[in-house]
């Protein structure tokens, strides 16, 4: 297990300042009752590029700051903490991270330095069907012109996807399965705009024969479009951990606060042990996070069990502590005035997006020959 650096601290501290002051639950609120159709503030996304959170995984040479997984990592749990819409995770973790590891030395130049300054946000397009099956792939890139191929079918919710500039897609070439990059904007792209409970925002695409060149395919095949979908699924059981340590600390507020019956709710046996319960599995589900992290910035060949490991975790321990957060504040709970609503809803969204606990503790029994 990894201890902070102080440039991590540092880190970490300027993400939770930023993020408790500009982007509060009660901006997330302000933006889906303007009916802000992107789900998140450009203005914002451009200040978080300024203090160089897009470019964290970016190599130094492109224009990034080279400062690893557990730096973002931080930076997306802080980020979970106050429900903080932005494309932060699709593109700096998700963009970054199938650049880094498939893109060639061109691409990486085109692509790269664009993902570090926020000038392009980035949607990684996986699944087909209403459950995460990433290996069920019915899009097929078939040989084009030049070398070139021919992208033929549809993915269903993708995060970001009404938004990005580029898509990452997954597809079946002749060869086997491989990752496409494909500008949203070309001709036989078609997006439909997503209006999703949590107030985030993704898109339905469809791909009716797109033409791209050669240099569309990343590197990598099936391996790659794991190791991309892996650091997808501990950047979001990152923003969950800290999705789920805000939640539990508002709930901590409330019962040393809230009177009935003359005292405390605080002093209820009953709630004291639910309150130690979601403590006890904040705690374990904050190691394996770590742990994740860790395994990804050290390089280690166990990251996709790690991976699993986070992704069920925190799955389990937010859909445990949101679902008291609603019940443990009574009526309110269930008052659109209250945050609850707010964190349930985003919580349902990440629980299932990149694979479910299901998903994933499945995933996890058979990476260890189960």
């Amino acid at each position: 297990m990894f201890t902070l650096t102080e440039e991590h601290v540092l880190l970490r501290d300027a993400a939770r300042g930023f993020v408790q002051d500009k982007l509060p639950t009660t901006h997330l609120r302000a933006l889906r009752d303007a009916g802000n159709t992107d789900g998140f503030d450009r203005a914002a996304w451009a200040e978080m590029a300024a203090m160089g959170w897009t470019g964290i995984l970016v190599p130094e040479e492109h224009g990034g700051a080279a400062l690893g997984p557990i730096g973002l990592g931080l930076i997306l749990q802080e980020a979970g903490r106050t429900l903080a819409p932005s494309p932060l995770l699709s593109t700096a973790m998700i963009g970054a991270s199938a650049l880094t590891l498939g893109g060639t030395a061109a691409q990486q130049a085109a692509y790269l330095p664009k993902i570090a300054d926020g000038s392009l946000i980035v949607a990684l397009a996986v699944d087909e069907t209403a459950h995460h099956a990433p290996h069920r792939i019915t899009t097929t890139a078939a040989a084009g012109a030049n070398g070139g191929f021919v992208l033929t079918g549809k993915k269903t919710y993708v995060a970001d996807g009404h938004v990005a500039d580029l898509l990452l897609v997954t597809a079946r070439a002749p060869d086997g399965p491989a990752l496409f990059l494909v500008p949203a904007t070309a001709a036989g792209v078609t997006r439909t705009h997503l209006h999703t409970v949590d107030s985030r925002g993704a898109a339905d695409i469809a791909f009716d024969g797109v033409a791209l060149g050669a240099d569309a395919r990343l590197q990598g095949g099936a391996e790659l479009i794991d190791a991309v979908l892996d650091r997808a699924r501990i950047g979001l059981a990152a923003e969950m951990v800290g999705q789920a340590q805000q939640a539990f600390e508002v709930i901590a507020d409330y019962l040393k606060t809230r009177t009935q019956f003359g005292q405390l709710i605080g002093s209820f046996q009953a709630l004291q042990h639910r309150a130690g319960k979601m403590l006890v599995e904040l705690e374990l589900t904050q190691s394996c996070v770590a742990a994740a992290l860790d395994a990804l910035e050290s390089g280690r060949n166990d990251v996709a069990e790690y991976a699993s490991l986070a992704k069920a975790r925190a799955s389990e321990t937010l859909h445990l502590v949101t679902n008291e957060m609603v019940q443990m504040h009574g009526g309110i709970g269930m008052t659109d005035a209250h945050d609850s609503g707010l964190y349930i809803k985003r919580a349902r969204v990440a629980e299932a997006l990149y694979g479910s606990a299901g998903f994933h503790r499945d995933r996890y029994a058979t990476l260890n020959g189960f």
